[in-house]
């Protein structure tokens, strides 16, 4: 296994937060890299070493490897949460907030907690731990961070399904990359260490192919750099860019927020994600707006429904000028050529109106 790669972020110094707690993620590209490994490691070491270490919430998944570097560590009980016939546990967090560790081991950031648990998210859980002062050690795997959700789906023809925000990972104190050639996770994937032996096959053949990992362990590499390479120097403003996502409460809308998300990350601008208020609002777009709130949201951006001023096209571009927008991320006109020639090219006229600004547009497909 190869060593970790250990970025730390760099922070503002002219505004400390010495009362919350730091927060180090360790972060792979797929299961069974050895991130939880490595985390009870470093949890064991501070143990040694006098601090007040505890494990908060910890998913072996059976492995054994992952249930000897457990062995002896202090383990805060969960909390159980009835939901029907079911009695599910999950990380008590009031309970870690009273007791007060120094640092706390928090598994599978992106877990979706029980119904009837403070938090919807494991990380917001761990977010209220650092705010209680509390120091977190945490894991994730990068399918999961929410702006590249749409890569890895095109990439592995897999939608993961729960995400963490961009935010998360950007504010963490260090990101530990924990990295490991792809034909060495798919030798421990035959060797039985990540899935159960009649789950194997069927793994390889599925999520796990070498093309899969070969693609996922350069989107970590990159990303994780990224992350690093996008904090503003201390004492260098970064440049002005205002990134403007124009959508529709339509299937392709959150693909299209992500892209803007990706582009307004590498310029270090602000995101804008717009909608023109349609005439009527059914319920299932009513829905679609609600979840392109959320993902607009989850990348650090602001999400808006516009009052139309006239046109489509009209509205945006005066939006636009508004917020002094330098970048406009549309998408393919879903319109048919009978309604463009009726009410007009979005496009054309956003393009017409906007000189000075880049328009990007994505194809539906």
């Amino acid at each position: 296994m190869s060593e970790p790669i250990r970025l730390t972020l760099p922070r503002d110094s002219q505004s400390p937060q010495p009362e919350r707690g730091t927060h180090r993620i360790f972060i792979g590209m797929a299961a069974g890299v050895g991130k939880t490994y490595r985390a009870l490691n470093e949890l064991r070491e501070r143990l040694e070493r006098g601090e007040d270490a505890l494990v908060g919430v910890l998913e072996t998944h059976g492995r054994r490897e992952t249930l000897q570097a457990a062995e002896g560590l202090p383990v805060f009980p969960r909390r159980e949460i009835v939901h029907g016939n079911v009695t599910l546990s999950e990380l008590d967090v009031e309970g870690l907030i009273a007791r007060n560790p120094f640092i706390v081991l928090i598994d599978e950031l992106a877990h979706t907690n029980a119904p009837g648990s403070p938090h919807e998210k494991r990380w917001q859980d761990v977010e209220a731990l650092r705010d209680a002062g509390i120091h977190v050690l945490s894991t994730m795997n990068v399918q999961h961070l929410e702006s590249l959700n749409d890569t890895v789906a095109r990439l592995t023809g897999v939608r993961v399904r729960e995400r963490v925000p961009d935010f998360v990972l950007h504010d963490a104190d260090e990101l530990v990359l924990i990295d490991l050639p792809p034909e060495d996770l798919r030798e421990r994937l035959r060797a039985g260490k990540i899935y159960a032996p009649e789950k194997v096959e069927q793994a390889l053949g599925n999520f796990f192919t070498l093309p899969n990992l070969t693609a996922l362990r350069e989107i970590a590499l990159r990303h994780v750099a990224q992350a690093v390479e996008l904090e503003v120097p201390e004492g260098q403003p970064a440049a002005h860019e205002v990134v403007v996502v124009a959508m529709a409460a339509e299937g392709t809308a959150a693909r299209l927020i992500r892209r803007g998300g990706q582009l307004a990350e590498r310029l270090r601008g602000e995101l804008h994600v717009v909608t023109v208020r349609p005439a009527r609002l059914t319920p299932e777009a009513s829905r679609m707006l609600d979840t392109c709130r959320e993902i607009t949201e989850a990348l650090g951006g602001g999400f808006r429904v516009l009052d139309n001023v006239g046109t489509v096209g009209a509205t945006l571009v005066a939006y636009a000028r508004a917020v002094h927008a330098t970048q406009i991320v549309m998408g393919e006109t879903s319109r048919s050529r009978w309604a463009e020639l009726l009410r007009g090219d979005i496009i054309k006229y956003v393009l017409r109106g906007t000189q000075g600004m880049d328009v990007h547009v994505i194809s539906r497909d």
